[in-house]
Parts: structure tokens; C-alpha cells; sequence
């Protein structure tokens, strides 16, 4: 198949993680150079997940990132718009209940999850805004969502490294344990595209969450954004 363009269409999209589902979480940790599962782990510090809520994983694709939130005593809903990636999350673990979602319109009540998060799948979706106030719809008030996105680093001369990485040796690793390595030019491509730290930050109060913060991973090249859902 030809790779997804930046505009970014969900059923073009959806093809290209069906078609990377087998080794999505391999090719992730060797194109991160093994940062990916230090990555996983901010993210669940970050939600903190506790015994009896609700957690939201949306783009959770194979279901590896719920892990963390159902060995804390959580009740997690992986949530994916990639059919492939499901299947393949259904064999792993057949007892996760893995739902097939679009982002920007959740098949969830409102009000419904103590915790929402995203890893490394806001930026690909169509309508960013319309996401971020999904999310806010179905959480509760006084709860919180956790996004996990590559973001741009802060010191000047590695971005320039970084970027060289993306466009130049992601491909060419990628092509040695996954089958459709042009998935992952779009995927670099992708994250050349998407705004900084301060311009998601605002994204987020705009969709109407508070106390919106972040943190930098591995010197910026990954965000980790937090908000909170503010009583009515």
C-alpha cells in the first residue's frame, strides 16, 4: 500500500497499522533505541492508576500499553480504530476488552472514565481538537488525562541530529523488522509536522481541560501533557 499522507485520512491510516500490527511493538523498540519501554513507564507514573477506576487507552493498538494500568488493579478499556492491531492484541491477551474506536467520536458515555490516555496517537488523528475534547467528554469531573506524543527536542543542536535520525536511519532500521518500512517515513514525517510542547499545551486548555502541564522525556524528543477535567 502507499503511505498514509500528512492530511492524515483514518481509513489510510487504519491500513497502515493493520499492515504493521505483528511487529509494532518490536520495530518500536528498536527504532527508540530502547527508550520506548522507559517511555511506557512515565506514562502509567504519570496516570497512576488505582485499584477499581476506570482508564481510557486510547491508540492503545495491541494492548501492550494497558498492561501497566491492570497490574495496578485498574479496569482499562484499549481502545484502537486499527481492526489489525486488535486482532493481533486478541491473541496476546484474549482477555483485555480490546474496542475498536475512532477518536474523535468515542463510543463511550460521558462522564465515564477516571483517567483518559494517549501514547504516541494523537498525532494521528485527522482532528486533534475534536480528540482532546472527546476525552474531556467522557471523563469524569476531577479527572485526568495523560498524552504521550513525540514532541521537538530543546537543545538546538540535537534536534538537527534527531531530525537527520528520522528521515535518514528510521527507514532503513525499520526495514529490517518490519514489513511495510514506509509506514514508518510517514511516522517520521508525521512527527516533523506536529507542533512543540507550548502549542499542545494551549491545544489542550482550548478543548477546555485545566491545569494543563508537561514534562520533557529524553530531552524533548518525547512530551508527556497532562490536564485535568474541572468540575462543572
Amino acid at each position: 500500500m502507499t503511505r498514509a499522507s500528512l492530511d492524515k485520512q483514518p481509513h489510510e491510516v487504519a491500513a497502515m497499522f493493520d499492515d504493521v500490527a505483528a511487529k509494532y511493538d518490536l520495530t518500536n523498540d528498536v527504532i527508540s533505541l530502547g527508550q520506548a519501554r522507559l517511555w511506557r513507564k512515565a506514562v502509567a507514573q504519570a496516570v497512576d492508576a488505582r485499584p477499581g477506576e476506570k482508564v481510557l487507552d486510547l491508540a492503545a493498538g495491541t494492548g501492550t500499553s494497558s498492561m501497566p494500568f491492570t497490574a495496578a488493579g485498574a479496569y482499562v478499556v484499549p481502545c484502537d480504530f486499527s481492526i489489525g492491531m486488535l486482532r493481533e492484541g486478541k491473541k496476546r491477551n484474549p482477555w483485555l476488552p480490546l474496542t475498536a474506536g475512532d477518536a474523535t467520536k468515542l463510543p463511550f458515555a460521558d462522564g465515564v472514565f477516571d483517567a483518559v490516555t494517549i501514547s504516541f496517537g494523537l498525532r494521528n488523528v485527522q482532528e486533534t481538537d475534536a480528540a482532546l475534547r472527546e476525552m474531556l467528554r467522557v471523563t469524569k469531573p476531577g479527572g485526568r488525562v495523560v498524552i504521550c506524543e513525540f514532541s521537538h527536542p530543546t537543545w538546538a543542536p540535537f534536534r538537527t541530529v534527531y531530525s537527520e535520525y528520522l528521515m535518514r536511519a528510521l527507514p532503513p532500521i525499520a526495514r529490517t523488522v518490519c514489513s511495510n518500512p514506509d509506514a514508518y517515513v510517514y511516522l517520521a514525517e508525521s512527527v516533523r509536522e506536529w507542533p512543540d510542547q507550548p502549542a499542545l499545551a494551549a491545544r489542550l486548555q482550548e478543548a477546555g481541560w485545566g491545569k494543563v502541564a508537561w514534562r520533557n522525556l529524553t530531552g524533548g524528543v518525547v512530551a508527556l501533557h497532562r490536564g485535568t477535567k474541572l468540575s462543572d
